[in-house]
């Protein structure tokens, strides 16, 4: 079995106690308009490019298959509408202006960088998540890794935005030690606006997972004009509280680095210039948040 993989992120210390290596699923359920990853958006392979690298030397253009590439008027010049993400060019590209996001692994192939790494979770009480995108929309594929790491006796934590049907949580929940999610906006009339779905589904599937008894956390990216107020990040808050059982509650303010990702992929940025909270502003939303959840909430 194979899946499309992003990234497989050795020593991370963001996503779940301890050491962890995470592995980035490609494609993903939502279409968040300010996604710092938007190469993950799409389930299929891609090519970034990143022009500033380029030394011209027409390797890309012998190489592609689909005549995708080219040269007009002596310039390299690109057809992404031709482009069927084989990579072939990226290959042939020895300064890294082209890179193929997404890649083709088996089972196998990501346990065996995982366990390079099993004397750095035991130490640390760390292990495997899973991430994306968003990793139910390649299911089987994800549900076979976890049993995988499961049956190597690691640790493994999901993070997902819960915008699934219910059955498939509950049937990977056997197969986790901790769920981390998403809740990025109370208002559901906002929520559709900038993420293109409801959240009715993502509230209730929170509800479940917190009746089910599995340890877990809730998120909340913060973004600029969307959800960075006292009352909306309050209003999310008080529902984290209300579920009982959150380890803490956590504040993940706007990340701007995707801004070079928009460009590599040629894709429309709606928070192009965007920047994340003040600090002081930031503990405005963190004390409206403790306040109102009855939590420990962090701000990352």
């Amino acid at each position: 079995m194979k899946g499309i993989i992003t990234e497989i992120e050795r020593f991370s210390l963001r996503d779940g106690p301890g050491i962890r290596t995470t592995v980035f699923l490609k494609g993903c359920n939502m279409a968040c308009k300010w996604c710092h990853n938007p190469e993950t958006l799409q389930i299929r392979p891609q090519l970034m490019v990143y022009p500033e690298k380029c030394l011209g030397c027409g390797a890309c253009v012998s190489a592609c298959p689909s005549g995708a590439r080219g040269i007009e008027n002596g310039a390299l010049c690109y057809d992404r509408a031709l482009c069927t993400g084989c990579g072939a060019c990226a290959e042939s590209c020895f300064t890294g202006a082209l890179v193929i996001s997404g890649r083709e692994m088996t089972v196998k192939e990501v346990m065996d960088e995982i366990l390079q790494d099993r004397a750095y979770y035991e130490n640390s009480g760390g292990g495997v998540t899973l991430s994306g995108g968003e990793l139910t929309t390649q299911l089987e594929f994800a549900r076979a890794l976890l049993e995988a790491i499961k049956a190597e006796g690691i640790s493994t934590a999901l993070e997902t935005n819960m915008h699934a049907p219910w059955h498939i949580y509950e049937s990977l929940l056997p197969l986790v030690d901790l769920v981390m999610f998403d809740i990025k906006i109370f208002s559901a009339a906002a929520h559709k606006k900038w993420t293109g779905v409801g959240n009715d589904r993502i509230l209730k599937n929170a509800k479940k997972v917190a009746e089910s008894g599995k340890d877990f956390l809730v998120r909340t990216p913060v973004i600029p004009g969307v959800n960075d107020t006292e009352e909306e990040i309050g209003n999310i808050a008080e529902f984290v509280g209300g579920l009982g059982g959150a380890q803490y509650y956590e504040l993940l303010l706007f990340n701007p680095l995707g801004e070079s990702k928009y460009q590599a992929l040629e894709a429309n940025n709606s928070f192009k210039g965007s920047r994340p909270s003040s600090a002081d502003f930031a503990e405005k939303l963190r004390q409206a948040a403790e306040k109102r959840s009855g939590l420990p909430v962090r701000v990352g």
